[in-house]
């Protein structure tokens, strides 16, 4: 019997860590890709102030607060993330055909089932979620 209760502690632990190490190596990754972005915006705003930078760090600044960039890139911005979730560079263009409804709608009420979870369990705001509908718009159009 305390055999058995060891082996189980020492699984427990062992999977425990091992969830820890791969659920925070993407997050890891996303980190490094923010330093880098802060990085560059940095230099740049060193070298000149000009306001396609400060856009950048404002672009940034609203899908990372929403998470949006743990699972998603948006490269057409320069905007690294996850790799679980599709590239939004285009999700402005292509929504509408994929789920029969607007970007607005969508993050309003997903007619995807990840999507849908997710959005239940983080609601975006007003602000955000039009903050998001035009920076994705500009992203379709670069």
């Amino acid at each position: 019997m305390k055999t058995n209760g060891m082996i189980f502690l020492l699984a427990f632990v062992l999977a425990f860590a091992g969830g820890y190490f791969f659920f925070n190596k993407g997050k890891t990754d996303n980190m490094q890709a923010v330093t880098v972005q802060e990085n560059t915006t940095s230099k740049v705003d060193e070298e000149e102030e000009s306001e396609p930078e400060e856009l950048s760090s404002a672009e940034f600044e609203i899908f990372n607060t929403n998470s949006c960039l743990s699972c998603h890139a948006v490269s057409s911005l320069g905007l690294e993330g996850g790799t679980t979730g599709p590239d939004l560079s285009k999700s402005y263009a292509d929504i509408e055909g994929k789920h029969g409804v607007d970007l607005d709608s969508f993050l309003q009420e997903p007619t995807s089932a990840v999507m849908t979870g997710v959005i239940e369990g983080s609601p975006l705001s007003d602000e955000d979620r039009a903050e998001i509908v035009e920076l994705l718009k500009k992203a379709s159009e670069e």
